[in-house]
């Protein structure tokens, strides 16, 4: 994406944080695990990265760790506070992460890494996280090996420039391990139309012209509707959860 656009779509977060939080899903606790596993450490205090409205927060502390969030938007902030009243929420960005050197025991980010300046942010990474600390990114994706789900992204016609990092792996940096990679089953309960709701949420469809918007979003919802898989009203929607981590050196 160009630096336009990239400013453009960051921008729909904040007036649309409270969809966010009541129609994008959690992340899977083995996902959770596995990502925190890569430490050579124990992890007691966890720094939740561009923690939006606490989506991954939410797995983290059910684990029982101590969270940070730093999260740059005020709307996703102020949103974030209203559901983990007990998390601290900092303002900061990945190239700028307001806390001390050697201060934390992982790094996650949910859903987030594709909007950093990577070849800042794992320099700052690696400053806050303690010696043998991880660094991981998890993304949920929609499962495309279901015809229906691949279908459906094609309705959609979603497009979003270069490869994200979930995509075309993660790229190798001094401070870090070789990144590993691993992929976890997941749904996420929806209807027809809150399965709408949630597409509306993704930056590429927030920041379309409101007649090109209600167009993409007025086709999801009928090809939802023509599908069997949903004629029952409720319906799970298969994920992949991709998880990509690596020790720090």
């Amino acid at each position: 994406m160009d630096d336009d656009t990239l400013a453009a779509r960051r921008a729909t977060f904040g007036p649309n944080a409270a969809a966010y939080a009541q129609h994008r899903p959690d992340y899977p606790a083995e996902a959770i695990r596995w990502a925190l596993a890569g430490a050579t450490r124990p992890v007691r205090q966890v720094l939740d990265l561009a923690a939006g409205t606490g989506k991954l927060t939410g797995g983290l502390v059910t684990l029982g760790l101590e969270v940070t969030a730093v999260e740059p938007n005020p709307g996703m902030r102020a949103e974030f506070a209203r559901q983990h009243p007990g998390v601290p929420a900092l303002d900061g960005t990945a190239e700028r992460i307001p806390l001390p050197d050697a201060s934390v025991d992982a790094v996650l980010g949910g859903q987030a890494f594709h909007w950093f300046d990577l070849a800042r942010a794992f320099p700052e990474c690696a400053r806050v996280l303690r010696p043998g600390g991880v660094v991981a990114a998890l993304w949920n994706t929609e499962d495309l090996r279901v015809e229906w789900v691949a279908e459906l992204n094609r309705v959609r016609q979603e497009t979003h420039g270069d490869p994200w990092p979930h995509e075309s792996g993660m790229p190798d940096f001094g401070e870090f391990e070789p990144f590993e990679v691993a992929h976890f089953d997941h749904a996420h309960r929806r209807t027809a139309e809150s399965l709408t709701a949630t597409i509306a949420t993704y930056s590429h469809a927030a920041v379309l012209p409101e007649p090109e918007r209600k167009a993409v979003l007025d086709r999801v919802r009928g090809f939802l509707e023509s599908r069997p898989e949903i004629a029952g009203g409720e319906f799970d929607l298969p994920l992949r959860t991709v998880v990509q981590r690596a020790r720090r050196r």
